[in-house]
């Protein structure tokens, strides 16, 4: 495994002679996780993903991008929250956030429903033009209300554009392998399908087809990205913490917390990297955030959010622990030019690479807020490649389920997601919801 751990600027906010501990809790959780004996062990199916034993459905996902690819200008992706993160996290991370505006090879892809705005999906349906598309919707059940509203909308577009029959050779659907409104729907029109597990859960979803069609029809190696996948399990099943930089996250990060360290920044200097943060917040939102208990976690993208945000991290209350990512090397060779007026003083940084001077930031800062008050740990990636992505997912997927477990809460379910969607489903005057409505409407 190429990713590692650092956690040198922890040692003034947590004891060494606590590690040991921490570290042998860290272990028995794992073996909790790896043996299913533990909560929500009926969703634990990711933790095989990446073994190589789906070559089938792995080929029908290569066809299905690939045909996709030949007769689209546009792949419209439908979904919410592990329905879209780990794909839209991944692409930029792979490619790059500015996917649509660079010269490419295949088709633009847009992400949607994943809100309710009129705005935005006006703009896609804007942006798509006259050009031939293809939808992928992803849904276990097809009633999520975002997602379900987005497929109504974009569903006619498509039919209207190409006829139903046509149109049903466009539509792709991940969903449940038997149950729910969106697989009756894809058997009765004839849309293809793929599956996802029922012992994956969304946030988890990365390496199914969830988000292996969309990143094939990228042209991502999906089988590099799944190599390193299982490069990451394989190495962070280890119990030993200098083998696992998973159990060394999972200890150090639960032991601060008990420190009373209550949030987690994530920190990248990289903007492809904004959509892991956003990944990953979901991740341990919602895997640890239950019975009162959790870190808290954010993100922020530095260097930008140290003009705004670096002063509470500087100086603010001391309850933030902080994890960089660290991205080793870069494919460009961008260096900065000499100016013979030095107006602004810089003639020292001449002939300096850009990622060597954006690599002495992350280190000013580590150093700078540990400091201050924030512990902080550094995982630092070769590159930004499939395989480095595949790496650092299964990285943290793996000390998610570790350190949920060191928390004793289910990192599998999400029990607390349904409080909004029950209110919204009132509000908005869905049948069988009236009482709840009438008490609803007497509080705004």
């Amino acid at each position: 495994m190429r990713l590692a751990l650092n956690i040198q600027n922890t040692a003034k906010d947590l004891d060494v002679n606590a590690l040991p501990g921490l570290y042998e809790e860290a272990g028995k959780a794992l073996d909790v996780l790896l043996s299913g004996t533990g909560k929500g062990n009926d969703f634990i199916g990711w933790l095989t993903l990446a073994d190589g034993n789906n070559q089938e459905e792995i080929a029908a996902i290569k066809a299905a991008a690939a045909k996709i690819r030949s007769d689209s200008e546009a792949l419209v992706i439908i979904g919410i929250g592990g329905s879209y993160l780990g794909a839209k996290a991944a692409l930029d991370f792979i490619k790059t956030p500015n996917y649509n505006a660079l010269p490419k090879d295949g088709p633009d892809i847009y992400f949607i429903g994943n809100g309710l705005s009129a705005d935005s999906t006006n703009e896609v349906i804007q942006m798509l033009g006259d050009r031939d598309f293809s939808i992928n919707v992803i849904s276990k059940s097809g009633t999520t209300t975002e997602p379900a509203v987005a497929f109504r909308i974009f569903r006619d577009l498509i039919e209207k554009k190409y006829g139903k029959e046509e149109a049903a050779k466009r539509i792709y659907a991940t969903t449940d392998k038997a149950r729910g409104v969106l697989k009756a729907l894809a058997d009765a029109e004839g849309y293809q399908t793929f599956v996802i597990p029922d012992n994956v859960g969304g946030r988890f979803s990365v390496f199914t087809p969830v988000g292996l069609l969309p990143l094939a029809v990228a042209g991502v190696d999906i089988d590099e990205m799944l190599a390193g996948a299982k490069d990451g399990f394989d190495t962070c099943k280890n119990a030993d913490p200098e083998v696992s930089p998973a159990i060394k996250y999972a200890a150090v990060r639960n032991g601060l917390y008990r420190g009373g360290k209550l949030i987690e920044v994530l920190a990248a200097f990289e903007p492809a990297l904004r959509f892991t943060g956003e990944w990953w917040k979901q991740l341990y939102g919602e895997s640890e955030g239950k019975e009162s208990k959790g870190l808290f976690p954010a993100s922020v993208d530095f260097t930008p959010d140290l003009h705004s945000m670096g002063q509470y991290m500087q100086e603010g209350l001391r309850i933030i622990l902080e994890t960089f990512i660290k991205v080793e090397n870069s494919d460009t060779v961008l260096l900065i030019p000499n100016d013979e007026a030095n107006g602004d003083g810089l003639n020292f940084l001449t002939d300096k690479p850009m990622t060597w001077t954006n690599h002495q930031a992350l280190a000013a800062t580590a150093i700078a807020h540990m400091d201050g008050g924030v512990p902080n740990m550094t995982i630092t990636i070769p590159d930004k490649s499939a395989r480095s992505f595949g790496e650092l997912v299964a990285f943290f997927e793996l000390a998610c389920g570790i350190s949920g477990y060191m928390l004793d809460v289910n990192p599998f379910n999400q029990p607390g997601v349904e409080a909004y969607k029950i209110n919204m489903f009132a509000l908005l005057g869905k049948p069988g919801y009236e009482a709840q409505k009438a008490e609803l409407d007497a509080r705004l």
